[in-house]
C-alpha cells in the first residue's frame, strides 16, 4: 500500500495520480465515483489546490488503496537546519539584491 507521509501538495498530488493510473481510473471516472469535480482532482493532482477538506482526501485515499499518516514531526538534524538556513540567507540576499537594483537615486543621491 502506497502511503503518503508529508502533506507537500505536489508530492501528494503525484502520488495520488500515479495510484489512479495504476488503477485504470481516468480523472473524470475517478470524480464522477467520489461525487466531485475533475477540475478539483486536477487541481489536487497537480499540487495546486487551494484547500480540500481532510474528508475528501481521504475519500480519494481510500478509494486508490492509499492511505494517511498523522506523525509528529521528526526533528532535523543539524546538517537539515544548517542547509534549511543557508537556503533561507540565501534567498534573502537575492530579495535584497533585487530590491536595491530596482531603487530609483533620490535627490541626494546625485
Amino acid at each position: 500500500m502506497n502511503r503518503i507521509e508529508n502533506m507537500n501538495l505536489t508530492e501528494t498530488g503525484e502520488v495520488l495520480r500515479s495510484s489512479r493510473r495504476a488503477a485504470g481510473l481516468t480523472q473524470a471516472e475517478l470524480a464522477r465515483r467520489l461525487g466531485m469535480s475533475r477540475a478539483t482532482l486536477s487541481q489536487l493532482e497537480n499540487g495546486v489546490i487551494g484547500d480540500l477538506g481532510i474528508r475528501k482526501v481521504a475519500m480519494i485515499c481510500d478509494r486508490l488503496g492509499l492511505e494517511i499518516l498523522v506523525r509528529p514531526r521528526r526533528v532535523m538534524t543539524l546538517q537539515e537546519a544548517y542547509s534549511r538556513n543557508r537556503e533561507e540567507r540565501q534567498a534573502a540576499f537575492r530579495e535584497t539584491d533585487s530590491l536595491l537594483a530596482n531603487l530609483k537615486p533620490g535627490p541626494s543621491d546625485g
